[in-house]
């Protein structure tokens, strides 16, 4: 697992930990927690910092950052000696505002005594807080069930502080720093307040010659080159080790990805892609006693249907590249032996639906599956070399692609689907992201999020709606998926179906919307009435 801690308690001083000794993203490696040796300051740091106002950082983003926060607390020490009116924890946030990249954080200004930690704005690495009952304070990037208190989720709205002056009859009381809501910054990117249609009753027709296409891929190329470049290769063997993998369901925003990421790498590099399905009894025994027939546990999984099917779409568009196709299969047996584990990476978050989709990413992460071997039918071994994991998330809360978004526009129009889409938007963070990232960092990989890059947003976000999905738009006049120039595709995240034409993926760009858990079978696996918010037991 890598991860940061620290612990406050009364009348001992702070204890500081991390198990992240090196940066995926960087050349130089250096030892945390990093200490400052001019203040005494300490920096435990888990992410990635791949820009400084928009600038790329050299070096190790670690020392980078820690330099930054002493920098913003010495600032605010010089200009309160000047007269000036300015608050330290303002300093230190308007610092890390500067940032772009995931990560969390624990800083202690060792001139203030000061604890400053907290979450990126858009929360995609894990960060939670537990006070015991001794009066102890923990922040860590997993909980501990050795712990009496009770664990939660550190907000990514902004960060906390936490003073620490004197550690006798110690009661931390936190102050929390709202991100500034101004400028460029991620926590003010918002959908637009005015979703309404141009003055013309019919909404402009989205199709290929609309200047979004093209400026959508330009993006998504910005964001992937940032995730995908300058990966250290682990593996002995260079030229057969693959440096990316993809959670690979053979949707659209995974094969989209994939696609685009053929055009970055050179053709000799190798990617996996990582493709999951369970055994799942309840779904077994309803085929056998509804058909009278065996259906296979893997082969006819949803995900691995569409999975095979957008491999071989890929084989066909980008032959010089080896796409690794990894088949990983999850007996029920196997799923029951890990459960334990995986609530206790969840953990505080605790229903049906939190299992069944962390466990999909839980048995992904690990990259054990089987590959092709050549041979007509013939699979061997083999666990994926990637150190990173390239994922699909963010897509559907961007470009409108749940069912809901579609249920929201018909009751509403726009408005009714702008506020749909906020809400989605807004609880990435404490719903999905720092789930996924104790899940996946289980396995010492790390996930990486082409959809939720800070520049990709400020774009998409204001983006009309109308530019980003066909909801409202005029029937079909040649009713033909096969017209090269107005293909009839379905409404839900319709900007990124035409990219996925456009660049020949044309199978990939009519495939329906389908949940991870419900893909790769991971849901219900006893029972059918159980619901996704029933507490685990």
């Amino acid at each position: 697992m890598c991860g940061i801690a620290l612990t406050l308690s009364s009348g001992s001083k702070i204890a500081s930990s991390t198990e992240l000794l090196d940066r995926l993203q960087r050349r130089v490696l250096v030892r945390q927690p990093l200490k400052d040796p001019g203040t005494g300051s300490i920096l435990c740091w888990n992410g990635e910092a791949w820009k400084l106002d928009d600038k790329a950082i050299d070096g190790n983003d670690t020392e980078v950052v820690l330099d930054l926060l002493v920098k913003a607390t010495a600032s605010y020490d010089l200009l309160l000696s000047v007269g000036h009116d300015i608050n330290i924890n303002e300093a230190v946030v308007n610092a890390l505002s500067r940032i772009s990249g995931p990560y969390a954080f624990i800083f202690y200004d060792a001139r203030h005594s000061k604890v400053f930690y907290g979450r990126d704005p858009l929360g995609r690495r894990s960060l939670l807080r537990c006070k015991e009952r001794d009066g102890s304070f923990i922040v860590s990037s997993v909980s501990s069930s050795s712990l009496s208190g009770t664990w939660t989720e550190v907000e990514a709205n902004g960060i906390y502080v936490i003073s620490v002056e004197s550690t006798d009859d110690f009661d931390p009381i936190e102050s929390h720093i709202a991100w500034p809501v101004m400028g460029d910054h991620a926590s003010a990117l918002r959908l637009p307040e005015d979703n309404s249609p141009p003055g013309s009753l019919q909404v402009p027709r989205l199709d290929l010659s609309v200047p979004a296409v093209d400026t959508l891929l330009n993006n998504l190329r910005s964001s992937l080159a940032v995730r995908i470049f300058a990966i250290p290769t682990l593996s002995s063997d260079i030229k057969a080790s693959a440096k990316i993998a993809i959670l690979f369901s053979g949707g659209l925003d995974c094969t989209l990805i994939a696609r685009i990421v053929h055009d970055l790498l050179p053709e000799d590099q190798h990617v996996d892609l990582v493709n999951v399905a369970f055994e799942n009894p309840r779904v077994l025994r309803a085929a056998s006693a509804s058909n009278n027939m065996t259906l296979d546990a893997f082969s006819q999984c949803p995900d691995r249907v569409t999975g095979l099917k957008s491999y071989a779409e890929l084989q066909r568009v980008c032959p010089g590249r080896h796409w690794r196709f990894i088949s990983i299969d999850v007996t029920y047996a196997e799923f029951s032996f890990h459960r334990p584990q995986v609530i206790s990476l969840i953990y505080p978050h605790q229903t049906e639906m939190d299992l069944s989709i962390a466990c999909a990413l839980y048995f992904a992460a690990r990259g054990n599956g089987t590959v092709p071997a050549g041979g007509l039918g013939d699979h061997i071994s083999y666990t994926t070399t990637a150190r990173v994991l390239l994922s699909g998330l963010g897509a559907d809360e961007v470009f409108a692609g749940y069912t809901r978004h579609a249920t929201a526009y018909a009751r509403s129009g726009y408005q009714g689907l702008a506020s749909e889409l906020e809400i989605d938007y807004q609880r990435l963070g404490k719903r999905n992201l720092g789930r996924d990232d104790r899940v996946i960092s289980h396995w010492a990989r790390e996930v990486r999020y082409p959809y939720l890059d800070e520049n990709f947003l400020r774009w998409a976000l204001p983006l009309p709606l109308w530019e980003k999905c066909g909801f409202g738009q005029a029937e079909i006049r040649t009713g033909s998926l096969n017209n090269e120039d107005d293909p009839e595709l379905e409404p839900s995240k319709k900007l990124l179906r035409l990219l996925s034409w456009k660049l020949g993926m044309k199978s990939a760009a009519a495939e329906r919307k389908r949940a991870i858990q419900f893909g790769a079978r991971s849901a219900k696996m006893e029972t059918g009435r159980t619901n996704g918010t029933t507490i685990l037991s």
